[in-house]
């Protein structure tokens, strides 16, 4: 059995991961350089409240995700599924040049207009990457695969984050900068995605409902006919809530708890990405190269561990507007990004068994809209996870308690989830026994 980084090196599975990533990395350019010119530049874009308008492009990109997921997992069941994402690129092309003309005149209704399209754009895309991976990928190469597709996603997110703000902070240009970039990655996307190789649809007499409502609460009513496959959705909807708590609340914990400034931010959001980067990788190795349900409890006790750790060694305050040099110098400090590290270390642990075990026990003629049907869990769970944080944060309730809070939930929730389905401990039991003999 090879490394799964030998699945860079085939068509099967490269094209695929260079269009997931492009995809990734514009969606963060596009949001983040909104995010900073409506926050810095709000004047240019007659907006008359920055805050406001930042908490309406956080809702206006994760809108589609309700509206169309159902719709677009029956797409990826009827149609082959290589054509699908090359329409999806060609439409990504279009929408950068919508936010083009938003960045160079400046207008804040295209640009709104643009984040809602490429949400729905990722809408589109998430049920197709998702099932298409078991049509090209062995089953002995599933946890490779989703290892590299999830550390690949990460990855993209923080560069895109950095690269969208960093634009912006160019100054008088840098929106037209932007542009061009959103313009070049997507581009870019869409000459990957002519390499991916033809994936047949598992059900082409499917008859669409073209209803959202209707066809969501049919795709979430049957979720519970699979009892392992519902559980593995569960588990990623609440790892998207524990990841959306902790990346929403880096900016407010670095700056008044732990007193630094933009670049501490980045620094924190770096850590968390390369941690989860790093646990998808490893999953593979640890599984040997197998489905391995006893890896999602080993990560749900990182995940608990190390974030009240984390609020163990957060100072009750700091000194302000810290450089990241500065910041590393002081005592304890090491100790908060070690646990930021590991959090993602485990989080990586904990979500890419998920996936596989969702893709390959999946009915194959629904499996696309079992996929759609998880987004549209992810979506309501990362929703609950920003009106919890504002509830809390109300009621006087410091960032560190947030993340202990959200361990303690962790914990709840792992609890329940073995409870009712044995075969997670089961198999982490036995992969701690085995993992301690000697390949032969």
């Amino acid at each position: 059995m090879s490394s799964q980084f030998a699945l860079l090196t085939q068509r099967r599975f490269l094209p695929l991961f260079v269009t997931q990533f492009l995809g990734a990395l514009n969606d963060n350019v596009l949001k983040n350089a909104m995010v900073m010119l409506i926050a810095f530049q709000g004047a240019k874009l007659s907006c008359a409240s920055p805050g406001l308008m930042v908490n309406i492009c956080a809702g206006l990109f994760i809108l589609p995700f309700f509206l169309f997921s159902a719709t677009s997992g029956q797409l990826a069941d009827k149609y082959e599924k290589s054509q699908l994402i090359r329409l999806v690129k060609v439409m990504e092309v279009g929408i950068m040049v919508i936010a083009t003309i938003g960045f160079t005149l400046p207008s804040l209704s295209c640009l709104l207009l643009a984040l809602f399209l490429m949400g729905l754009h990722s809408t589109l895309f998430g049920p197709i990457k998702y099932s298409i991976l078991p049509q090209h990928l062995h089953e002995d190469e599933m946890i490779g695969g989703n290892g590299l597709i999830e550390s690949g996603t990460f990855l993209a997110i923080l560069l895109g984050t950095i690269l969208g703000g960093t634009l912006i902070a160019i100054g008088g240009e840098g929106a037209q900068w932007a542009a061009g970039v959103c313009i070049s990655i997507a581009i870019a996307g869409y000459l990957a995605s002519r390499a991916i190789p033809l994936a047949p649809a598992p059900d082409p007499g499917l008859s669409i409902n073209w209803n959202p409502f209707t066809e969501t609460w049919r795709n979430l009513r049957s979720l519970r006919q699979n009892r392992a496959v519902f559980l593995s959705i569960l588990g990623i909807s609440w790892f998207w809530f524990y990841g959306a708590i902790f990346l929403s609340q880096f900016p407010a914990y670095a700056k008044e708890t732990l007193g630094g400034g933009e670049s501490v931010v980045t620094l924190l959001l770096g850590i968390f990405s390369i941690g989860i980067g790093i646990g998808s990788l490893l999953c593979e190795k640890l599984s040997r190269h197998k489905v391995e349900p006893g890896l999602v409890p080993l990560g749900s006790i990182g995940l608990t561990v190390f974030a009240v750790d984390l609020w163990l060694a957060s100072p009750a305050s700091g000194a302000m507007g810290l450089s990241v040099t500065e910041f590393i110098s002081r005592a304890g400090n090491i100790r908060i990004l070690f646990d930021l590290v590991m959090i993602g270390v485990f989080g990586g642990f904990y979500c890419v068994p998920l996936y596989a075990l969702m893709q390959t026990r999946s009915e194959v003629t629904h499996r696309s809209r079992i996929i759609a049907a998880n987004n549209i869990m992810n979506a309501a769970f990362m929703v609950v996870a920003a009106l919890l944080a504002i509830v809390l944060l109300s009621f006087g309730v410091s960032v560190p308690q947030i993340f202990l809070i959200t361990a303690v939930i962790n914990a709840g929730i792992a609890l329940y989830i073995y409870s009712v389905s044995p075969e997670f401990i089961n198999r982490f039991l036995s992969w701690i026994f085995f993992s301690r003999i000697p390949r032969k």
